[in-house]
């Protein structure tokens, strides 16, 4: 079971990750230069079809795995406990990432046009620093960078 729910994490972490750097370095440069929220608009919603099915395998795998490896709880919480810093890390990560992404659907995607197309890439470099951050994390499991 163990080696599943490794695969469907990183999997998932693959795509959300590889998608926001994509969108990051790809796509939101021609976006900025043509002011195009159309263009963004498009990708975030094509992007949209992988992406959150892949955030969600990645939160319950990933919720699973931190059990497996402290089934109490509580523990997540006692950051003197190296393997409860580095799932206290992905969880604020996690956080980071909900409230941006809240921030962006709530109040910067429905008024999105050009003269607030730089409020959007910085919400979609946070998120990609974010995503590559939780793979840096992720990796500290097996690494101990973070012990």
């Amino acid at each position: 079971m163990y080696g599943y729910l490794i695969l469907a994490h990183i999997l998932g972490a693959t795509i959300w990750t590889g998608g926001h750097i994509v969108l990051s370095l790809a796509v939101l440069p021609r976006v900025l230069k043509e002011k195009s929220p159309e263009r963004l608009l498009d990708f975030e919603s094509a992007f949209e079809r992988v992406g959150k099915p892949a955030m969600l395998v990645q939160i319950i795998t990933g919720l699973l795995l931190a059990h497996r490896l402290l089934p109490d709880f509580y523990l997540w919480l006692d950051w003197a406990n190296p393997i409860s810093r580095v799932i206290g890390i992905k969880l604020t990560l996690l956080a980071l990432t909900i409230l941006l992404a809240a921030d962006a659907k709530l109040r910067v995607l429905p008024k999105l046009s050009q003269q607030n197309l730089w409020d959007m890439a910085a919400h979609i470099i946070a998120v990609t620093l974010l995503s590559i951050l939780f793979v840096i994390v992720g990796v500290s499991f097996k690494t101990g960078w973070l012990y």
